[in-house]
């Protein structure tokens, strides 16, 4: 009996002993765990974490941007890509994007590679078309260095109005239009009832040629250029009828980095 009660005693405490040795080696454990995880760093395109004598990596590849090929020039040394945000260019495998917009259901891109500054290195000439349709036609143009990417200033048409003078007179079923730009005057006339939308020659007509419905850049004997229509309205009519158009050669003024105008003539439609 008494060697009973000592066995039963020697069992509980191996027990107890047996228990508290699982708890310390579980709380050792969960601490070791702790300390020892592996932690990713935040990188776009690898992540790694060292465990001991083990390296655990985990890859995650950046969602490329949607983009497709609008055009590229003749030698494929300049490519225009179009994003949801704008259009990338891409001269020699170097890229930029740029926030320009391409409308829909128009004419591609015209895509150059070209020296238009005088430099001996070509730039990306880049034409995009801005407006078609009745009596619309325009684009815009854009240089970018071949060297470092970044787009150079042309002087916008808004700028060359501003300097121009006109002046339009009616008497009966003629048209008086003057004109001045850089100090040179030009007169022509036109018969209304010789104007392509065959207005009443009873009507008048705004004492102003009007701008902005025809602007087209180009490149003319590696010389940016840049036509723009005049035209006459009738007081209360809605579409102008062309009269003229202004031309107007650029040059490249390496002091500001920009293209401005250089040469400007009026020619009579």
């Amino acid at each position: 009996m008494l060697n009973s009660k000592k066995l039963k005693k020697k069992t509980l405490y191996l027990t107890i002993a047996a228990i508290s040795l699982i708890a310390v080696v579980s709380t050792s454990a969960a601490a070791w765990a702790s300390n020892n995880t592996p932690k990713i760093a935040a990188n776009e395109k690898s992540h790694s974490a060292s465990q001991g004598n083990h390296e655990v990596k985990l890859t995650v590849e950046k969602e490329p941007e949607q983009s497709k090929l609008l055009s590229s020039s003749e030698n494929g040394k300049v490519k225009l890509y179009e994003t949801n945000d704008g259009v990338i260019v891409d001269i020699n495998g170097d890229q930029k994007e740029f926030g320009w917009k391409v409308l829909d259901g128009v004419s591609k891109p015209w895509v150059y590679n070209v020296d238009l500054t005088g430099d001996g290195k070509e730039e990306a000439f880049i034409i995009l078309v801005t407006g078609h349709g009745t009596e619309l036609d325009t684009n815009e143009a854009h240089i970018v260095n071949g060297d470092d990417l970044s787009e150079i200033k042309i002087q916008s048409v808004e700028e060359i109005l501003a300097d121009l003078d006109t002046e339009v007179s009616q008497k009966g079923d003629d048209l008086l239009i003057k004109a001045k730009a850089q100090g040179k005057e030009y007169k022509f006339s036109k018969k209304v009832s010789e104007l392509a939308l065959m207005h009443n020659s009873d009507g008048q007509y705004e004492n102003k040629l009007t701008f902005g419905n025809v602007i087209l850049n180009y490149v003319k004997d590696q010389k940016l250029t840049v036509d723009i229509v005049g035209n006459v309205i009738p007081v209360h009519g809605v579409l102008p009828d062309p009269v003229c158009t202004v031309h107007v050669t650029y040059k490249y003024d390496q002091t500001q980095n920009e293209f401005v105008a250089d040469q400007i003539q009026i020619t009579p439609e």
